[in-house]
């Protein structure tokens, strides 16, 4: 009789283990609960040129051409298949990531976006210092702009 409780017991606390982890929310519960992800909107590299005519002619002879712009406001959206790049002449300085949440990669308005003042709640969120910032109390066109650990600027630019 002896030899069966021992083993009876050991079940019977196991179970007891089992049921009484199934109340309570382990640490590893907890960070499986996934984040829903920010949509940023199409990418693009925006770089800062010295010549704009110069440059123009460079990426065309890497096949992109304009699809936005114009060399008399000293900028232009340029595409090659679903790479876009923005070429701008004195319009600020170093090379900048950019983001702009409502547009698909023709520049063509896309139903459901992320609105610029809800990424930027998210990036406060994170802990993620703006260096230009949305007005919250605002709607429609908005940008704001952050720098990466590294220094790379990027600019979250919202047309609508």
């Amino acid at each position: 009789m002896k030899k069966i409780v021992l083993p009876i017991g050991l079940l019977f606390a196991f179970g007891l283990g089992l049921l009484t982890m199934s109340f309570i929310d382990s640490p590893k519960q907890e960070k499986s609960k996934e984040e829903k992800p920010i949509k940023l909107g199409i990418f693009s590299l925006s770089l800062s040129v010295k010549d704009l005519a110069k440059s123009k002619e460079f990426y065309e002879s890497l096949g992109f051409s304009k699809m936005g712009g114009d060399m008399a406001s000293n900028y232009l959206i340029m595409k090659n298949e679903n790479t876009i790049i923005g070429i701008f002449q004195g319009m600020f300085e170093g090379n900048m990531l950019t983001f702009n949440p409502g547009w698909d990669v023709n520049a063509k308005n896309v139903k459901k976006f992320d609105d610029i003042r809800f990424i930027q709640k998210h990036l406060k969120s994170k802990n993620i210092t703006l260096t230009m910032e949305a007005d919250e109390k605002t709607t429609g066109p908005a940008s704001v702009m952050l720098t990466d650990p590294d220094g790379n600027v990027i600019l979250l630019d919202q047309h609508r």
